[in-house]
């Protein structure tokens, strides 16, 4: 396995833009478009907070992937890429987060 899982994941969002949505929930979600995919995003991100408060690790690691999956998949929605968020993450690398946010447009 040469490429990291997230691109991997990135990769398979990416090939089923086209799918059957019938036969596909990445195209079913896509083709609703980008505001139903960043509500299913939000959906999932919640109950990711809603494990973290109760505890339970396991549900949270599940809660988790479906977070990052949701994640892509909103990305997608809007032409984003996941090397473009990296390459943010890379642009902070180092720098405080209080400095950095001070630096944000307002």
């Amino acid at each position: 396995m040469s490429a990291h899982p997230l691109d991997r994941l990135a990769a398979a969002v990416e090939a089923r833009r086209g799918a059957d949505p019938a036969a596909s929930w990445t195209a079913q979600l896509l083709a609703r478009g980008p505001e139903t995919c960043a509500r299913k995003f939000g959906e999932e991100a919640l109950e990711a907070v809603i494990e973290a408060v109760r505890g339970d690790r396991g549900r949270l690691v599940s809660e988790g992937a479906d977070v990052l999956y949701h994640f892509l998949v909103m990305l997608a929605a809007r032409g984003v890429t996941l090397a473009e968020v990296l390459a943010e993450l890379e642009r902070r690398e180092g720098r405080s987060g209080i400095e950095e946010k001070a630096s944000r447009p307002r």
